[in-house]
């Protein structure tokens, strides 16, 4: 198991702020775990008591609406912390974490990091910062959902996926979500993702392989209404 004060991972999120000797202190009571693509890491409404950070991989945040449709809400990656909102706020988790492909994760237990929150205020700060940035992403989400069109919203994803995550060596988006998936990100039904989808292909502005997709011409889908 690796040491925190060691792992280069801290550099990503808020732990950087931490000294060397709390680093120690919670690298001795950390768990690290492997979690299988499309296991849960933990339901909505469950009691997390504490954080995880994520040493590798992706897993997608989502919420069960009352028509038992889920909308994914947001994507946490490798040097990001998860749960940490249900942490301070001392509530249930609202939303269900789900891996997206094979994940490292190590668990702090809530007592440890909320010391740290009380004690270390450069640490506590940049946890406030991460939050705020959240908070701004879901207004970009309420608003994006308002004003833009499905079409607009897949397209955007796509170029989202293709920035962030890259490609394999065949040009395909490195992130594998199902159309299902798509669909939950753009806030509509199955069948409409797969018809935008079918659209964007006959437009030359992607491909498919199997269900990876190659981004064909990204400038052209940057202009997609």
């Amino acid at each position: 198991m690796g040491k925190c004060e060691q792992c280069i991972i801290k550099q990503f999120n808020a732990m950087k702020s931490l000294t060397k000797d709390e680093l120690i202190r919670i690298s001795g009571c950390k768990t690290s775990r492997i979690i299988k693509k499309g296991e849960v890491i933990f339901e909505e409404g469950e009691n997390i008591n504490g954080v995880y950070c994520i040493k590798d991989g992706i897993c997608k945040l989502s919420k069960l609406s009352e028509n038992g449709k889920d909308q994914i809400v947001k994507m946490v990656v490798k040097g990001q912390l998860l749960g940490q909102r249900s942490l301070i706020t001392e509530e249930v988790s609202n939303l269900q974490a789900v891996a997206l492909n094979d994940m490292e994760v190590c668990f702090i237990p809530r007592g440890e990091i909320m010391a740290d929150l009380q004690n270390n205020l450069k640490f506590s700060f940049d946890v406030l910062k991460v939050m705020a940035r959240d908070l701004r992403e879901s207004d970009d989400i309420i608003v994006n959902m308002a004003q833009k069109t499905v079409r607009k919203r897949l397209a955007d994803v796509l170029i989202y996926l293709h920035s962030n995550f890259g490609e394999n060596t065949d040009g395909t988006l490195s992130i594998l979500l199902s159309r299902e998936d798509y669909a939950n990100i753009v806030g509509t039904a199955t069948e409409s993702a797969i018809r935008i989808i079918s659209q964007l292909k006959k437009e030359n502005l992607i491909s498919t392989k199997g269900k990876y997709i190659k981004i064909e011409d990204l400038a052209g889908l940057k202009r997609v209404e």
